[in-house]
């Protein structure tokens, strides 16, 4: 059980694939200007990451070292495509949204990473638990990046739901009359937007070794402290 909390948390927090490792940033940045946008891709890669680490590690006793890699790209793609399709019969408005950052999902390096770095060497359990972990880190961030973008952008919230689920609609946040916040739904916004992110994170990490620290330092022998 210590291994699959070990996961969770590496997967959410210690070692998220955005935040942590800065993988995934060309999809992070180029999807994330709505909440219904940014959520659906991250969901399309939690599906992809879970099914290709369940693969390799299933077949890495047969698949040769030396050419692991093309098997892993070849894995992994062969899923996006069923993904990709997938998308395109069921969810074909949010499929023209998304566009070509589906298909791309084969060269993000979240999805090999984590095949080459875990699925390969663990059990099947293991690899596919790690798998949506490391995808469900990437939608919350990619999530709350694409929340705050919209509703500063734009003043709503699921803007674009009626895609997913006919007849829903938006919520309007802010006044209907606010003339919107253009550069948070472009480039230079996302960049911002994640900038802050990134620091929000290193600076809970740092207040959370301090706290440690203190309490390691309360509970040290006087001797052992003034040492």
């Amino acid at each position: 059980m210590s291994t699959y909390r070990d996961i969770t948390r590496n997967g959410l927090w210690k070692q998220n694939t955005i935040l942590a490792q800065l993988l995934g940033l060309c999809p992070l940045l180029a999807v994330s200007t709505s909440l219904v946008n940014a959520v659906s891709l991250g969901l399309a890669t939690i599906l992809v990451m879970f099914l290709s680490n369940f693969t390799v590690s299933a077949l890495r006793g047969l698949i040769p070292y030396e050419i692991r890699i093309p098997i892993f790209v070849l894995i992994i793609a062969a899923l996006v495509t069923v993904v990709d399709l997938a998308f395109n019969a069921f969810l074909h408005d949010l499929y023209l949204v998304l566009g070509i950052f589906i298909p791309l999902i084969v060269t993000n390096c979240i999805v090999l990473a984590r095949v080459e770095a875990f699925a390969a060497k663990n059990p099947v359990g293991l690899s596919a638990y790690d798998g949506v972990m490391m995808g469900v880190g990437f939608v919350w961030v990619i999530g709350l990046l694409g929340a705050i973008r919209e509703l500063i952008g734009q003043g709503t919230l699921f803007s674009g739901i009626e895609m997913i689920i006919p007849g829903a609609s938006h919520w309007q946040i802010l006044p209907a009359d606010y003339p919107g916040f253009l550069i948070m739904i472009l480039p230079p916004g996302a960049f911002f937007v994640l900038g802050l992110m990134i620091a929000g994170r290193n600076w809970l990490d740092h207040r959370a070794n301090e706290r440690a620290r203190a309490r390691l330092l309360t509970h040290q022998p006087a001797h052992e402290a003034s040492a």
